[in-house]
């Protein structure tokens, strides 16, 4: 074969192989979170890491040679219009689903995934509901349950000399299932609980229960309240003079952008840390160097935890070689991924992420509140076994 005929054969091969990797189909996913709402601040940062992601999957050759389409929908905080917003994007194609910040709008997408032929990924409901008696073939949660936050806190809770705690937390399922399973770990740990407070989506105000919280004569106090119920309540308690008087943990408050928000008024806080930048895995490193290349600050909780789901996704739809959400269900069962949080396993019985979990506080450095981990918890500590409930 002469060189200029070798040359053509070259150039035909490649233009097939870049003609096929064009027509390869593309890896689509729905994104139907809080754009307005309490949890509008939550949806945000979900969206910018599930973006950060797929921007970087597409810029090294996308997903196994598929390009990532990502679509966003506004599920407002609320079951319905979450319902709405994920059928719009299943339908349009979009049906791989990820980033729902309230437990129960994830718990209603849940029952129309086989209606719509979709899957759909949590990264941030907590309720064990959603791997527990509501778990369903198609659902899959990649981040932490209320379940593995309370496995770690439990020793701790132990070991406080706090004895008595009352309980305040968002009138929704995550929030009272918060409230119910810190209660079941402190009543075990010999601790008692003086009151439990549930307050509705949307309060602004919180005086009436700070008033209920300081005449309780607890000692500590559970807060299970996100976004901005958590930052108006933490404000206000400050002002009242309840947080000087008692323990606090935070379930999920130990949180960059609540810290910002609240700033050195949450100095003294405990909380769950589910991730943090200073995770130490190349995994995560990378990710952070990248995260601050192009946003010049760490990535929140989050945002790790959002972008940690989306590598479970890639690696599913690489081991299943397809883009069709059905397939990716069936690799995503038992599948190990290397992720920020090192190696974790897809459990097939309940579809829980076994990971890793981490304990920290709010302390004061140079007179600015920073989160500083405690202590952390491999994922078998970290993660406790199937309820049973489950039944898939």
């Amino acid at each position: 074969m002469s060189d200029r005929k070798y040359s053509l054969a070259i150039l035909l091969s490649l233009s097939c192989a870049t003609g096929a990797l064009a027509q390869a189909e593309p890896l689509k996913i729905g994104v139907p979170t809080s754009q307005t709402g309490p949890y509008a601040a939550l949806g945000e940062q979900v969206i910018r890491a599930i973006e950060f992601a797929a921007a970087e999957a597409n810029a090294a050759g996308g997903v196994d040679g598929r390009k990532v389409e990502v679509k966003i929908g506004n599920d407002e905080g609320n079951p319905e219009a979450g319902r709405r917003a994920a059928e719009k994007l299943a339908t349009d194609g979009h049906k791989i689903l990820i980033g729902s910040i309230s437990s129960a709008v994830g718990l209603a997408l849940s029952t129309q995934l086989n209606r719509w032929d979709a899957i759909y990924v949590s990264v941030v409901n907590k309720t064990p509901k959603l791997t527990g008696d509501s778990c369903t073939p198609r659902t899959f949660r990649a981040n932490h349950s209320d379940d593995m936050d309370i496995a770690i806190v439990e020793p701790w809770l132990a070991e406080s000399q706090t004895k008595n705690w009352a309980i305040i937390g968002a009138d929704y399922v995550w929030g009272r299932g918060s409230g119910a399973a810190f209660k079941a770990a402190a009543t075990k740990t010999g601790k008692s609980i003086k009151t439990e407070l549930y307050a509705p989506l949307g309060t602004a105000d919180f005086a009436p229960y700070i008033t209920q919280l300081r005449d309780s004569g607890a000692e500590g106090l559970w807060v299970a309240l996100a976004g901005s119920e958590a930052v108006n309540f933490a404000k206000q308690a400050k002002q009242f003079g309840l947080i000087d008087k008692m323990t606090v943990f935070g379930h999920n408050f130990v949180a960059s952008s609540i810290i910002k928000a609240v700033g050195t008024d949450a100095i003294g806080f405990w909380g769950n840390v589910n991730y943090s930048a200073s995770i130490e895995t190349s995994n995560n490193q990378k990710f952070v160097a990248a995260w601050r290349a192009k946003f010049n600050t760490d990535p929140t909780e989050y945002e790790g935890e959002a972008y940690s789901g989306m590598q479970v996704i890639f690696e599913a739809a690489k081991k299943a070689k397809s883009a069709k959400a059905s397939d990716i269900a069936k690799s995503l069962n038992d599948m190990t991924a290397e992720t920020v949080y090192g190696q974790v396993t897809m459990r097939a019985a309940d579809h829980q992420l076994e990971m890793p979990n981490y304990l920290g506080r709010v302390a004061d450095k140079d007179g600015k509140p920073v989160i500083q981990v405690v202590r952390g918890f491999d994922s078998k500590a970290a993660t406790p076994p199937p309820s049973g409930e489950c039944k898939l």
